[in-house]
């Protein structure tokens, strides 16, 4: 049996090289008390804020700085959890892969919930729709890991980091304009991850296709 390989990424992203600078810097200067754990299971208070954030954001566009608030700091903690966990030789790695990557999802739905919250009328097919996607994204993620023990989360340089700034960016631009766009914004944003979806199951159908044929071409040889 293959060793498990889920704490190890394929691939690169943009902003991997100086994300990867600044963790190995900030982590030795944690509180020692501070466990890798700790930080998974912040996402769920992370989450929460969220939630109760988009409630007066409705009619106050400016709790969504708390938003921005809440991404920045789920961002830090998932960055750090990992590399904590590896430079104490503390980590807990499949617990770790399991509640990293399902808390990563609830994170996801608040987001997804802030912005139906605060949405005008009339869009609500399209979260449920960009929900299933996103989501399926993940699913296709984790498919893929269990097909081939190699986990991939970056594609075409882009990965949760640049994710998580667009969002921040979207905040920000609601902030200052409001969502009259939205009309023709939140389409346009699920077609295209709807896209991105098709794209990129053709490209791992087609790897694992040509891995079993392949498979199967040398078991007729011998």
């Amino acid at each position: 049996m293959a060793p498990f390989s889920g704490d190890k990424k394929i691939g690169n992203s943009l902003l991997l090289f100086p994300e990867n600078r600044f963790k190995k810097w900030a982590v030795p200067k944690l509180p020692v008390w501070l466990e890798t754990w700790h930080l998974t299971m912040l996402t769920v208070l992370w989450s929460l804020i969220n939630v109760l954030a988009a409630i007066p954001a409705k009619k106050n566009h400016h709790w969504l700085w708390l938003v921005n608030l809440m991404i920045v700091a789920q961002y830090v903690t998932d960055l750090f959890d990992g590399e904590l966990g590896r430079q104490r030789n503390t980590g807990l790695i499949k617990w770790g892969f399991y509640m990293d990557h399902f808390l990563d999802y609830v994170f996801m739905c608040s987001m997804v919930f802030v912005g139906y919250r605060i949405s005008p009328a009339g869009l609500e097919i399209w979260y449920f729709w960009l929900l299933a996607v996103l989501g399926a994204f993940m699913v296709n993620s984790f498919l893929s890991f269990a097909a081939t023990n190699e986990f991939q989360i970056y594609y075409c340089g882009l990965g949760p980091t640049e994710f998580r700034l667009v969002l921040v960016f979207i905040n920000i631009f609601i902030i200052y304009f409001g969502t009259k766009q939205f009309y023709w914004l939140v389409p346009a944003t699920v077609v295209c991850c709807t896209v991105a979806l098709i794209f990129n199951s053709w490209v791992i159908h087609k790897k694992l296709w040509a891995h079993d044929m392949k498979t199967k071409r040398r078991r007729a040889q011998e």
